[in-house]
């Protein structure tokens, strides 16, 4: 099978979906080994990608974009490229099928099948997550991707019925693949020591959050819970890119009390986050909405006990190896959280079974069920109408 991989929008802060396209991409060569890949991919593509132990059985393709909604105009030539370029390539290269891992792929094509993942329709719901020019081209981009795509790969059940009841999507259009975890393949942790020493983090024990800074994380109800534990032993680090939102965290830290303990470091390195993830005694994940919720995972990967949100995807992602609550509650959140910092034999409990949940989430399983929803586009596509 001939394939296309829409990869326009992977740069190097591109966080989850950046992992889902190398975990994806090594998982189906190493399902298929003489699958074709013709990977289309902008100029920011990140430099170490190219040097993947899969990567010399792909076909590499430049295209002169930048990320998909950076500097003004760049959205408009992406968005081009990849509704007319890729489709006009596509065809060129007699490929089956052309797969958008990022919410767009073309929309007219005369031979090949295309395939949309929609990583989540949140955007739709939190607008102050986007700025308005990026949620516009949401709009214009995402949404007539996946009605017009042969195939929609859902990362959840939970997506699944969004895209039904939000955008009116035929569910027999739509495969539920779920993501996968590696556990025990991270990057060599950094000196602990020299960590603590440059967040300012002393001998506190930490509990770790892995989200982008945006309104739907929902970083200000972890912090007011955190705030109402009677430990002051505890401090919350979240790593990411500075957004708007953080200036509203740091403002509820303030007013609760809290901002000595505090710490919202810019992106770390990989090393750097493996040391945050040995460092801390529980991760924390408080989103009021979520298309799967991969970090739950790979904390469980890393023996870190979980609290998380019982909202959309989050229980059909931790399953009965977090505690669960309220996202809307900070007391629920305090409660969970005191349980694990607490609880010595509940947080043992829940590791094991986090190692548990974490093998019935494989990339290898994630890429040949992308494999399977492939073979139903092409065959959707020959179908007469």
């Amino acid at each position: 099978m001939r394939i296309g991989i829409n990869l326009l929008f992977w740069e190097p802060r591109s966080g989850g979906l950046g992992r889902y396209a190398r975990e994806l991409l090594g998982a189906m060569v190493a399902a298929e080994p003489d699958l074709r890949i013709t990977a289309f991919h902008g100029l920011e593509l990140p430099d170490d990608v190219r040097r993947s132990p899969w990567a010399p059985q792909v076909e590499w393709v430049e295209l002169p974009t930048t990320v998909t909604y950076g500097p003004p105009g760049s959205g408009i030539k992406s968005l081009a490229a990849q509704w007319g370029a890729i489709a006009w390539m596509a065809e060129r290269r007699r490929l089956h099928v052309i797969h958008g891992l990022a919410n767009i792929t073309p929309l007219v094509t005369a031979r090949v099948a295309t395939v949309v993942t929609s990583p989540d329709l949140i955007w739709m719901r939190f607008g102050r997550s986007m700025s308005p020019r990026d949620t516009l081209a949401m709009k214009v981009s995402a949404i007539p991707s996946v009605k017009r795509a042969t195939r929609v790969i859902a990362i959840s059940e939970s997506v699944k019925t969004d895209l039904q009841a939000t955008l009116g999507v035929d569910g027999n259009r739509i495969d539920v693949v779920p993501l996968g975890v590696s556990a025990g393949d991270g990057a060599a942790p950094a000196d602990e020591a020299a960590l603590r020493d440059r967040l300012g983090l002393g001998e506190r024990r930490l509990v770790l959050c892995v989200a982008q800074k945006r309104e739907h994380k929902n970083l200000t109800g972890l912090v007011r819970a955190l705030a109402r534990l009677p430990e002051r032993d505890v401090a919350l680090v979240i790593p990411g890119g500075t957004t708007e939102y953080e200036a509203e965290v740091r403002r509820v830290a303030e007013e609760v009390g809290f901002a000595d303990r505090l710490v919202l470091p810019d992106w770390v390195s990989e090393a750097e986050l493996e040391a945050l993830y040995r460092m801390a005694v529980a991760f924390a994940l408080p989103s009021f909405e979520e298309g799967f919720g991969l970090p739950v995972l790979e904390a469980m990967a890393r023996d870190l006990p979980v609290a998380c949100s019982n909202t959309t995807s989050l229980p059909e992602v931790a399953g009965n190896a977090a505690e669960l609550f309220d996202p809307r509650d900070p007391d629920d959140i305090a409660r969970a959280l005191g349980t694990l910092l607490r609880e010595p034999d509940r947080r043992a409990e829940l590791v094991r079974r986090g190692h548990e949940r974490v093998a019935l989430f494989t990339w290898e399983r994630t890429g040949r069920r992308t494999l399977d929803t492939y073979r139903r586009a092409v065959a959707d596509k020959r179908a007469p109408a």
